[in-house]
């Protein structure tokens, strides 16, 4: 079930949120240290990970599905957000040259055919980052954020909804380290947490952190997904650089 997108944005208004959004962020922008020039997806909740890309991406969208509503993004300037049905994602194919895929996975109803309508836009050397929360992390036993809802996955149950979709993982990652915890001090020590994680749990780190994300490449040799749409699809053209 799909949160509601005032909830979202609330949760990442408050400090935890704020945490949130800074780590994972920065684990995005480790990944993705240059976009210029790049046609850049966000399908979820993905506007507070976006913004550190508005700089350098040719262009910028924000898929929201329906079943979680929309919200006017960015706060300033012509907004950069669509309300989409998950499954039907009303751009060109071959479009898109990057795609965050964050608060969607663990939510849709419509896993498959959300992730092969990603297959069809992206590019064919195009990247996806899926981020879903981490079924033994303690972020997935929380209710007090959205990581807390809908289905967590393990590395391996993620990888293989990858391979089954079409898509190549690469690169296996894990964030929010910190405890969900309201608290502070330990809210001011989250960096501490991250670097811990990051660099000396190793293996064992993955399994600790509150996300696990893959990077993953688009099967180019596959098969092209012959899904048949429901309706007529109104499309989205994303201007050449």
């Amino acid at each position: 079930m799909w949160l509601d997108v005032i909830d979202l944005q609330e949760f990442y208004a408050d400090p935890l949120g704020r945490v949130a959004r800074r780590m994972i962020g920065r684990h995005l922008r480790e990944a993705w240290p240059d976009v210029t020039g790049m046609n850049v997806l966000g399908i979820g909740f993905a506007t507070p990970y976006l913004n550190a890309f508005r700089s350098e991406a040719s262009s910028i969208i924000a898929a929201m599905p329906a079943s979680q509503g929309v919200l006017h993004w960015p706060n300033e300037g012509p907004g950069q957000t669509i309300l989409t049905d998950e499954a039907e994602l009303p751009l060109d194919d071959l479009s898109v040259d990057r795609v965050i895929l964050i608060h969607a996975v663990e939510c849709s109803e419509a896993t498959r055919p959300m992730m092969r309508e990603i297959w069809r836009v992206l590019s064919g050397n195009g990247r996806l980052i899926v981020i879903v929360p981490n079924r033994r992390g303690i972020w997935a036993r929380m209710e007090r954020t959205p990581f807390g809802y809908g289905r967590p996955y393990s590395q391996s149950q993620l990888t293989r909804l990858l391979r089954d979709t079409m898509f190549t993982p690469m690169v296996k990652r894990a964030a929010l380290y910190v405890p969900p915890s309201r608290s502070r001090m330990v809210i001011s020590s989250a960096p501490v947490w991250e670097n811990i994680g990051q660099r000396w749990l190793g293996a064992v780190g993955g399994a600790m952190g509150g996300v696990i994300s893959i990077e993953a490449s688009k099967q180019i040799y596959a098969a092209t997904p012959t899904l048949k749409a429901s309706r007529r699809r109104s499309y989205v053209t994303i201007p050449n650089s």
